[in-house]
């Protein structure tokens, strides 16, 4: 086995995997694997936009891979999305590790790591719980069909070896999974445990403590870095794959919420452990918390509303009431110990989340709190509830601390350099602007601001040769109203001079079935719309029939891969910005505008930009491709913002002339 000194190079290692799955060098690949060489050889961060087709997957592998075997270390891989794990964990780390044996003397090793609440519990599916299941259960066909399907993961429990929900098929819904998986909070822990040597979650993690590569996703890494309870293995480089959504999976894994629902359920599963008189009193502060929601309209809160301040110092009160009842650990029977570690999970989210939001408001100045708070609808009509929500009003001091203050991080993805650089993104992430990074001369520099550099290797693509960009000025601008009938027009004469092969990208699934309903007597190509089957049978049938289109939303934007002659013409009905009445999003514009910057800019149009270019970014996948990429909204070409937007998108040609547009969209379908 050779030694540290003896690993070949990575120029070496890349060019050897690159010939294992038959690909070709590519400029922006190898400038991608020096630049994560140089970044883990350094310990400073770079961020690397690499377009698709870059062949970025290997070019961030081959420099981990070689890191973790010359120093013996363990490189975290975060993505964002489970087909992206699975590509890697499926496809490219077990080509990878083939390719590389020779050269390695050994075969390097990888292993995927998720959430305990991704495992099944073995405590938990033999009776290791009798907490009832919830509300849901009240109706006699959900018992009965929960029923069945929990017989069927006790006959699954028998045979699968990494208990791993994915490995399911067909799956249960999650109210089901809930009754045979626990989270962090409610393990026993392995000590604890009566099954605590077969659990899967500990298998998994033990696995991946002695691989080169450990796949997880960024909520695993968030809760890794930001909770402080480690659940990677010990790690010192991180890789973070669609680094675009970095920043919403943190603050999602930030957030919390409250609701009545949750501190009734919370005080039934005390009623066995504690006096019933405590837990009464806390089941009475959640009905008195929800009768002061009742009478409150959803939406930011800038003040606490009296009456709230008294309901939820009542809950936070009768919440340390039932700790300090239900006491410390103790020793006890494996099943009521399981009941009771699940009680204490709930209970310490519900106390927890009540002290977090009557702090939120210590701060005067809601652009300095560190927290946003607001009361929001949840569920279907006339089952519907309000819940509270404290989110960060930031992440990037949380991220610039505890993940780019411990370990040496790359971020990459097709989309990062908003605007024609990276400081859109920098500043979300917690670090200085790029110039600022590089530029010794700032005369006021951040001795702790962390380094970092920033490259776009760009794409194989011949942009300007392969795609139209078209913007519809002449469109009048979007309304609330939905779809005018000019928009509809528009519409119905691009997918009809392409032949169908559209794919269209609204903004809101209204927009979306409205089209669908509007058009589809008037196309004479088959139309598609989301909802209408799963998005990923719906997919497929669009990949398999060339005069088939695809109608829909937010899923569509960034999880289409459709390369080939079916997709010949993306339509965007208008620039994604984020609802103006988001409540974290009009906390963050307001408090960059209290610092001087511009929080429209900052905050909505970067939104609008990422998403932009994800969604034009779905029409070349293939070397060969060809079409256009359609905006029907004319801001992008009339208002001040459009060039901040334009400078996002992918270099296409571009044009404003409908007819050339439909012109060449009718010489692809010839051809």
């Amino acid at each position: 086995m050779p030694t540290a000194t003896q690993i070949p190079g990575v120029a070496e290692l890349l060019e050897a995997a690159v010939s294992a799955v038959g690909g070709q060098r590519r400029e922006g690949q190898d400038a991608m694997a020096q630049a994560v060489r140089k970044a883990l050889t350094t310990g400073e961060h770079v961020a690397v936009q690499a377009g698709t087709g870059t062949g970025k997957s290997l070019a961030y592998l081959v420099p981990a891979i070689h890191h973790a075997a010359a120093k013996g270390t363990t490189v975290v891989v975060s993505t964002a999305t489970i087909a992206l794990q699975r590509q890697l964990v499926d496809r490219d780390l077990p080509r990878l590790a083939k390719a590389l044996k020779p050269l390695l003397g050994r075969t390097p090793t990888f292993a995927i790591l998720k959430g305990r609440r991704n495992y099944l519990c073995l405590n938990k599916l033999h009776g290791g719980d009798d907490t009832d299941p919830g509300d849901e259960l009240f109706d006699p066909f959900t018992i009965s069909a929960m029923g069945r399907q929990i017989k069927r993961l006790h006959e699954w429990a028998d045979t699968t070896k990494k208990g791993d929900r994915d490995e399911l098929v067909p799956g249960v819904p999650d109210a089901t999974w809930r009754q045979v998986s626990v989270t962090a909070r409610e393990c026993l822990g392995a000590a604890k445990c009566p099954v605590g040597e077969d659990c899967f979650a500990e298998m998994a993690r033990a696995e991946a403590g002695k691989a080169d590569i450990v796949v997880t996703n960024h909520a695993l890494l968030a809760i890794d870095a930001l909770e402080g309870r480690p659940v990677l293995p010990e790690h010192d480089v991180v890789v973070v794959d669609e680094a675009h959504e970095l920043v919403d999976r943190v603050t999602g894994v930030a957030t919390n919420e409250l609701t009545a629902g949750m501190i009734s359920a919370t005080a039934r599963r005390l009623g066995k452990l504690v006096d019933q008189a405590v837990a009464d009193r806390l089941a009475e502060a959640g009905e008195g918390l929800a009768f002061v929601l009742e009478d409150l309209p959803p939406g930011r809160w800038d003040s606490l509303p009296r009456a709230a301040a008294g309901a939820l110092s009542a809950v936070r009160d009768a919440a340390g009431s039932c700790k300090q009842a239900l006491g410390s650990d103790r020793r006890e029977e494996p099943e009521a110990a399981a009941g009771r570690k699940i009680a204490q999970a709930s209970l310490d989210e519900v106390a927890d989340t009540a002290v977090r939001l009557l702090g939120a408001f210590d701060e005067d100045d809601p652009a300095k709190r560190r927290d946003v708070v607001w009361l929001a609808e949840h569920g279907p009509d006339g089952a519907r509830h309000k819940g509270l929500h404290a989110a960060p009003l930031w992440v990037g001091g949380l991220l610039r601390e505890r993940l780019f203050g411990r370990s040496t991080v790359v971020l990459t993805s097709a989309t990062l350099a908003l605007g024609g650089n990276f400081d859109a993104l920098a500043r979300q992430w917690g670090l200085p602007p790029e110039k600022a990074a590089a530029d010794s001369t700032d005369p006021v520099p951040d001795p702790d601001a962390p380094k970092w550099s920033g490259l776009d290797v760009g794409s194989p693509f011949m942009h300007a040769k392969s795609g139209i960009l078209y913007v519809a000025k002449r469109l009048p601008p979007p309304g609330r109203d939905g779809l005018p009938p000019s928009y509809l027009d528009e519409i119905a004469g691009l997918v009809d001079a392409a032949g169908g092969r559209t794919l269209g990208l609204f903004s809101s699934m209204r927009a979306a079935k409205q089209a669908t309903e509007a058009l589809r007597g008037r196309l004479e190509t088959p139309l598609l719309c989301q909802g209408e089957d799963s998005t990923m049978q719906l997919v497929k049938k669009f990949a398999e029939d060339e005069a088939t289109s695809l109608f829909g939303t937010l899923s569509l934007w960034q999880g289409v891969d459709v390369p080939g002659p079916s997709l010949s013409c993306v339509i965007i009905d208008r620039i994604p910005f984020p609802r103006p009445d988001d409540p974290l999003v009009a906390a963050r514009q307001r408090a960059t505008d209290s610092r001087g910057g511009n929080g429209f800019l900052s905050v909505s149009a970067t939104h609008a930009a990422l998403l932009l270019a994800q969604g034009a970014g779905r029409l070349l996948r293939g070397m060969d491709d060809r079409g256009v990429v359609a905006i029907l909204d004319s801001r992008l070409a009339t208002a001040r913002y459009g060039g901040f937007l334009r400078a996002s998108l992918p270099p296409f040609w571009a044009t404003e002339d409908r007819e050339k547009v439909h012109a060449a969209l009718r010489r692809l379908r010839g051809a």
